[in-house]
């Protein structure tokens, strides 16, 4: 009996240290809004072999209406820049966001680096899962406080940290001064 009341003091502890761990969620949209830039991105799946350097353009984040942030970007594939734009609109969990979807889910969370925000993406359709995390921030030079932040963040969840991405970031300034297949900025 006593083993018993032991064993479950501790997994009641466990949790409770646990919970002293996480990091806040997000309490505004509007705390997001202007450009932002991915400082740091990891993945399950070893993308750095695939895809070196990895190159991010600012991201463009509105709040159109309460509890809607819509994100617009440049993104390179195949040697093109491609402009995206998508939505994500908050759910009642605290914290979390989804597309209009439903298939995918993001939870953000305000780090204690002044404008750093992590970003955990959770992808659940049936064909395939998978998670992503991004540390997002206000500047495009990397601060070691918010990447040590989000090492120990993505550590938590369960990534590799050999999976960790510091990727080359990109000007929109730059890139908005000449087409798609003339920019230098758009091919490595």
């Amino acid at each position: 009996m006593k083993s018993l009341l032991l064993t479950v003091t501790l997994f009641v502890l466990v949790a409770v240290l646990q919970a002293q761990d996480d990091l806040p969620f997000l309490s505004e949209e509007n705390e997001l809004s202007g450009v932002l830039f991915i400082k740091a991105t990891v993945d399950q799946r070893n993308l750095a072999k695939k895809r070196r350097p990895v190159v991010m353009f600012p991201h463009r984040v509105t709040c159109p209406e309460q509890g809607t942030l819509e994100i617009r970007t440049t993104v390179m594939s195949e040697g093109q820049c491609i402009k995206a734009v998508f939505r994500i609109q908050r759910t009642e969990e605290p914290g979390q966001y989804t597309t209009f979807s439903g298939q995918m889910f993001y939870y953000i969370y305000k780090l204690p680096v002044k404008d750093h925000y992590i970003v955990y993406i959770e992808n659940i359709s049936l064909e395939k899962n998978f998670q992503r995390g991004l540390l997002i921030g206000r500047c495009p030079e990397e601060n070691l406080e918010a990447l040590e932040e989000f090492k120990n963040f993505t550590q938590r969840k369960g990534f590799l940290q050999e999976n960790i991405i510091v990727p080359e970031q990109r000007g929109e300034k730059m890139l908005c001064s000449a087409p798609p297949f003339m920019s230098p900025l758009c091919h490595p």
